[in-house]
């Protein structure tokens, strides 16, 4: 049994004018427990929809969800947020940081919505996070003053704060520069081995899509298998 499974899935939206516009179509795609799949698409080939699809932040409207087995479809939307809350990380290319709160304070934020002990426990639990990917002297600082790289970073902590199933990433790198992203993707595989995470690479970079076990492409809706060799190798970090 897979841990998320497509089955002819697709998304179609009414524009204003009464036209039908298909975003995603047929797409069929099974993923396993600490896979690492990369999806490589242009901007408007429904990468960010499917996304949100997997990750519970929208219904196909053809074709059926299945998580860990379990049709997806007809959950309220008070199961599909705790579902959500409990078992998805998600790591955008716009690090979505809360203003005026601190980098401790960012991480610790989806912690607020539990209950139990892990509530009480927040702010230890968010600066262990933040040590984990190497931010632990930048607790006490606010976003404006990190780099693009430590942003990211903190919002890689609080995707995994509340220790995910499935980290989803949609362009993690692409406001990045290329030393910058191949250490935050480094630092997503690294984390996603440890704790035996499924990793869903959303990108247009076929560098960044090299480091995943299994590749597809998404073109104009539908998703395809692609060719390993079609890839370019995965960028290496030279020391200075």
């Amino acid at each position: 049994m897979s841990l998320i499974e497509l089955d002819g899935v697709g998304r179609t939206v009414i524009l204003p004018d009464g036209e039908r516009l298909e975003i995603l179509r047929d797409v069929t795609l099974a993923i396993e427990v600490g896979e690492h799949v990369s999806i490589v698409g242009r901007s408007g080939s429904g990468k960010s929809t499917l996304l949100n699809l997997m990750g519970l932040l929208d219904t196909p409207t053809d074709g059926e969800y299945r998580l860990e087995g379990r049709p997806t479809a007809g959950l309220s939307q008070r199961r599909r947020a705790k579902l959500r809350g409990a078992g998805f990380g998600f790591v955008f290319q716009q690090f979505n940081l809360l203003p005026g709160r601190t980098a401790l304070q960012n991480v610790a934020a989806p912690l607020l919505y539990s209950g139990g002990r892990d509530f009480w426990r927040r702010n230890r639990l968010a600066a262990d996070m933040l040590e984990r990917v190497g931010l632990g002297e930048r607790a006490d600082t606010m976003p404006e003053k990190l780099s693009g790289g430590e942003q990211q970073r903190v919002a890689i902590a609080r995707s995994l704060i509340r220790s995910p199933r499935v980290i989803l990433c949609d362009e993690p790198t692409g406001a990045l520069d290329v030393q910058t992203g191949t250490e935050i993707m480094d630092l997503l595989d690294a984390v996603a081995a440890e704790s035996g995470a499924t990793l869903v690479t959303i990108t247009h970079d076929t560098m960044v899509a090299a480091r995943a076990h299994r590749h597809y492409r998404l073109d104009a809706g539908v998703l395809g298998p692609l060719d390993p060799a079609a890839l370019a190798p995965p960028r290496q970090v030279v020391a200075s």
